[in-house]
């Protein structure tokens, strides 16, 4: 009897794939990524900025009370300017560009100025927007239009209406400063909120660093124009 011949099978190996297929396919997947997030940019960027825009607008109506219409000002060799809109031309925003607002009543008359800033907070950076009355030197007005601060604390500084009655009548002078809750004696201090003193802090910084830059050249663009703030009928 013969012996049966032990067969071993031939193990072949599957080739691995050559540097140039991998690195190809990686390019490919990376053109598409980058085609879908262009793509994504471009058709949601127009968007946000029109939501911000209109955001903005909300809100300086609710800064100025009475206000029916507002002219954007822009800074021109430290000269308030009026910003001139090309409604044929599509408008550049300009990361640098600092703008004010100047809002008026149903008569034309000077409210006040809408005046944005913003400064870090505790998470993230505040955005906001105030009014400023620049006759009586008064900030009239307080709305927050980003902010990532602790929800219960730091989001406060838009939530608590104890908080934001700080904003109806508050002198710019001297310097803003912050005291603790029930301690205001004086109409240029800001009564901050327990448990978020960082954010309230922080809107402080962010009003006296913007009335810094503002001040100045609202009282020159008032002198110079020969302008009042309406008084409100009572």
């Amino acid at each position: 009897m013969e012996e049966q011949e032990n067969t071993i099978p031939e193990i072949v190996e599957e080739k691995e794939p050559s540097s140039f297929k991998l690195i190809f396919a990686l390019g490919i997947a990376g053109l598409i990524s980058g085609v879908i997030l262009v793509g994504t940019f471009i058709y949601t960027d127009p968007l946000i900025k029109a939501n911000k825009a209109a955001a903005t607008q909300r809100a300086i109506f609710k800064v100025l009370d009475g206000c029916e219409s507002f002219t954007p000002l822009t800074l021109e060799n430290d000269k308030l300017v009026e910003k001139v809109v090309d409604p044929n031309k599509e408008e550049k925003n300009d990361k640098n560009e600092l703008l004010i607002y100047a809002g008026y009543d149903a008569n034309k008359q000077l409210i006040g100025f809408a005046i944005p800033g913003s400064e870090p907070g505790f998470q993230d950076i505040i955005g906001t927007i105030f009014g400023y009355d620049g006759n009586k030197k008064v900030i009239i007005g307080f709305e927050v239009l980003e902010s990532k601060e602790t929800p219960g604390l730091g989001d406060k500084i838009f939530k608590d209406a104890d908080f934001l009655l700080n904003f109806t009548a508050l002198a710019v002078e001297p310097e803003i400063i912050p005291v603790k809750k029930g301690e205001k004696q004086n109409p240029n201090e800001v009564e901050t909120i327990a448990g978020a003193t960082i954010s309230s802090k922080a809107v402080v910084r962010l009003l006296n660093k913007t009335m810094a830059i503002w001040q100045t050249t609202i009282d020159d663009y008032i002198e110079e124009n020969n302008l009042t703030v309406s008084e409100k009928d009572e």
